[in-house]
């Protein structure tokens, strides 16, 4: 087996000089370590060429965002197994063959993610992955362990290996043949949501989605686009809007969208009597730049096998979680198919 650590870096040598000499100690003996600069502005590429001379450097000419940034640098690394990690995540010791050997059982899990924890509040999960990815039927993602901002502390309640939704971008194990033969993360997305797009692609191919928690990984977050910035909540409606016109089944597309419409006018409004101005605007601009690229979608969609898929959470995650206050992953499960 080839595996290849592959970390997309854009202008963040201080998350390099920080986490990189711990990603070395605790993998270089079973993969190689590739940095795949997204077109830096400040100085990584000649601090990664002073200090880290054995370290591979693959230049990406531009910044295409996330999506296209792995797309570019992964044609260029051969391997079996890809592991996409962030600049911004601290390793621990043998985080990559458990999941490797979990993904080895079974050709049909197409990709897998660790157990991600908090950097800064060590006991807690992480917002951006926790112990496996969720959506419920109207699109809203979640993690076991974190609903919207409750984020649960990690007491060992999911340390099960399990079958998943979708497998988080901040660390995702993937075989390198299904990442090419399906078509990498949708570059359109730019960042956000594209590591969803791409898990429920391949799940309407007929593969799975696994969460490992034999391999843990200190994630800071935010790295990029703080959760504040009207820039990522533009990104979100978007690419989620994209992501269920492309992967629903058909007879769901009307239900959903009509929902959504109303679910996201109310979410614009909420961002409005907040002061979030901003945000508000993002919401409808990502609605505009949905319509206007319609048939660019529509076209993606046409090479999608959709189908009913599993792991999908049959309540509405909003009403649950804001009205019901329903704030653990445990008191969803029942309405997991």
């Amino acid at each position: 087996m080839k595996i290849a650590v592959v970390i997309l870096n854009w202008n963040g040598k201080k998350f390099l000089a920080q986490f990189l000499p711990i990603v070395i100690k605790y993998s270089k003996d079973v993969a190689d370590i590739i940095i795949a600069d997204n077109d830096s502005s400040d100085d990584s590429v000649e601090f990664l060429q002073s200090n880290f001379p054995d370290v591979r450097i693959i230049i990406n000419e531009t910044n295409g965002g996330f999506a296209k940034g792995n797309n570019d640098a992964l044609k260029q690394v051969d391997a079996d197994y890809y592991i996409l990690l962030n600049s911004d995540i601290e390793v621990t010791e043998n985080w990559i063959m458990p999941v490797i050997q979990l993904m080895e059982t079974d050709k049909t899990i197409a990709a897998c993610q660790p157990k991600i924890r908090s950097f800064a509040e060590k006991e807690k999960f992480e917002y951006a992955g926790a112990a496996g990815g969720y959506i419920d039927r109207f699109g809203y993602p979640f993690c076991r362990g974190r609903i919207f901002m409750s984020i649960e502390d990690d007491t060992g309640q999911y340390d099960n290996t399990t079958e998943i939704f979708w497998a988080t971008g901040a660390c995702l194990f993937v075989r390198a043949e299904l990442y090419h033969k399906f078509g990498g993360l949708d570059e359109d997305f730019f960042a956000h949501m594209e590591e969803i797009d791409f898990c429920w692609r391949l799940k309407n191919f007929g593969y799975k989605i696994m969460y490992c928690p034999d391999s843990v990984v200190f994630h800071i977050g935010g790295g990029t686009l703080p959760k504040s910035s009207s820039r990522k909540t533009y990104l979100n409606f978007r690419n989620n809007f994209t992501l269920l016109y492309k992967n629903l089944p058909k007879n769901r597309v009307v239900p959903v969208f009509a929902t959504r419409l109303i679910l996201d006018g109310v979410a614009a409004m909420k961002f409005l009597f907040e002061g979030g101005f901003r945000d508000f605007v993002a919401v409808t601009r990502a609605h505009f730049s949905f319509y206007r690229h319609f048939n660019s979608i529509r076209k993606k969609r046409k090479f999608i096998e959709q189908h009913e898929v599993s792991n999908i959470y049959q309540g509405n995650i909003v009403t649950d979680h804001w009205i019901r206050k329903k704030k653990k992953f445990t008191d969803l499960e029942k309405k997991i198919n």
